[in-house]
């Protein structure tokens, strides 16, 4: 088992740097190796996602990560004098200095993340409220569509799969072509394909959705009822919505 040592670490397709990145990994997540090509590892996740990862942002794992103080978004001075910012949902290690920022204990992440769904809808509109979106990335650094759902729901105890079409099948989302009393804190999935395989996925917040979208260039709050050509396109793109809690 190996710990993430980078702030962000990026999870390839394949075992070359310049192979497209499918996930990203956050400081203090720890990995299982599954292969080994020279300095490339081919690691699964704490949610079965598997990618390779270059050696170099790892470091041996100690066993107790899951007890690390929880990034709320902080600048931290390591016992070797380096200062590095952690995104929201990274771990920080014991013997890092906090400069800036907060942090939380793993054992009050439910206080701070109940598990309801409009406090779920709140955490997505405010803690990743303009992240940019990029593919593949998982932090309010960047983020895209379901990263920011399982990141999210995370936060608040809810394990979920990483790739949309993976969250809609644990969930059993069950079919749907409309966006009419989508509750907040519900997902909705959505497809541009015309084989209707899941594309898009967002969080219903009460009187619309939140979203990572590439049209948007990153989080935005999507209102029903706005006179916008894209909220119309995405209305019509509904395949399917289901509830994680």
């Amino acid at each position: 088992m190996l710990t993430i040592r980078a702030a962000v670490a990026p999870l390839n397709a394949e075992p070359r740097v310049s192979s497209p990145l499918t996930s990203q990994l956050l400081h203090g997540e720890v990995v299982e190796v599954l292969e080994t090509r020279g300095d490339w590892l081919r690691v699964r996740g704490a949610d079965a996602y598997e990618g390779w990862l270059h050696a170099g942002y790892t470091m041996p794992s100690v066993g107790t990560e899951a007890t690390w103080p929880v990034s709320l978004g902080c600048l931290v001075r390591t016992p070797t004098g380096v200062v590095r910012a952690l995104p929201l949902g990274a771990r920080v290690a014991p013997d890092a200095q906090v400069i800036d920022g907060q942090i939380i204990a793993p054992d009050t992440l439910a206080a701070h993340f109940p598990r309801q769904p409009m406090a779920i809808a709140a955490t997505a509109m405010g803690l990743f409220s303009g992240a940019p979106y990029v593919w593949g990335g998982v932090s309010p650094w960047g983020i895209d569509c379901s990263g920011l759902v399982q990141r999210v729901f995370g936060l608040h105890g809810v394990p979920l799969p990483r790739d949309a079409w993976q969250q809609a099948e644990a969930m059993q989302a069950a079919p749907s072509d409309s966006l009419d009393g989508l509750e907040p804190g519900e997902l909705v999935f959505f497809s541009d394909r015309d084989d209707r395989r899941i594309t898009h996925v967002a969080i219903g917040t009460g009187d619309g959705i939140v979203h990572s979208s590439l049209t948007r260039g990153g989080v935005f709050v999507e209102r029903f009822g706005a006179d916008d050509a894209y909220v119309r396109r995405l209305g019509g793109q509904v395949v399917g919505r289901g509830a994680a809690i």
